[in-house]
């Protein structure tokens, strides 16, 4: 397996206080990353150490910055810092997402605004201001820059009982296939990850239901693997797509999902 992938890239991680975004800064410091943790909270909704301390335990290199990625001119300013400090973005992981949890009755105006001003605004100010940065960069490896979204099998099927959840990240695959349409032409590289059901934060919290269910979907859940994914799993999904491996792919939505889609 190759090592260093991500050497002395610049990789702007958001949400990455706890689950996926967690494993993705873990793994880019890991490869030799500069990462920077854009998330408003530090301490991990699993418990324990910070990403921050996880990373630095294991000798990468990590900055974190308090910011709420549903506000425009916290995302500018963060990425502006982030540049003057290291000199370049080379990738930029839109991860942070939030979600309610409930139908499309039950889903109040502020909830439905809540969830999209973080998943898919964010995800806008994020992609937004990546590539006006890129764009200002000389390519590396036939790419100014590589944009990594977050979205979800709920971009691609329903999401039950969480509306506005799927919504975002059906918005969240367009964002995606937009932006690579746009830019590829200029060096742009922007693809997505989709998770399936990957266990994340208290597991023991987890309804036994949704488990239950989740498992009679998910293909790998099965024998022999038995099990469903892990925040590692997605992680190294975005690894790829953060790197130089990642040729001739533009605009693509990878599923990481045990098989639930193809099911």
């Amino acid at each position: 397996m190759a090592e260093n992938r991500l050497q002395d890239r610049v990789c702007v991680v958001t949400g990455a206080a706890s689950g996926i975004g967690r494993a993705i800064a873990h793994r880019f410091a890991a490869e030799g990353a500069q990462v920077v943790i854009l998330d408003p909270r530090s301490d991990p909704v699993e418990g324990g150490e910070s990403t921050v301390e996880l990373i630095q335990a294991s000798g990468g290199k990590v900055r974190a910055q308090a910011v709420d990625v549903s506000d425009w001119q916290q995302v500018d300013a963060a990425v502006t810092e982030t540049v003057a400090e290291y000199g370049a973005l080379h990738v930029m992981v839109n991860n942070a997402a939030i979600y309610t949890g409930t139908d499309l009755l039950a889903t109040s105006e502020d909830d439905w605004d809540r969830v999209m001003a973080v998943n898919l605004r964010g995800v806008f100010n994020g992609c937004k201001r990546a590539v006006q940065q890129m764009l200002t960069q000389e390519p590396i490896a036939e790419a100014r820059g590589r944009i990594v979204n977050i979205s979800s099998q709920h971009g691609m099927i329903a999401c039950p009982g969480d509306i506005a959840y799927g919504v975002s990240k059906a918005g969240t695959v367009y964002i995606t296939r937009q932006v690579a349409a746009d830019y590829a032409a200029r060096g742009i590289v922007c693809n997505a990850v989709a998770p399936g059901k990957i266990l994340t934060g208290r597991t023991d919290a987890i309804d036994a239901g949704s488990l239950h269910y989740a498992r009679s979907r998910t293909p790998m859940a099965g024998e022999p693997l038995g099990r469903l994914g892990k925040p590692d799993d997605v992680a190294n999904a975005a690894l790829f797509l953060a790197s130089d491996e990642c040729t001739y792919m533009n605009g693509a939505n990878l599923m990481v999902d045990g098989g639930w889609t193809a099911a």
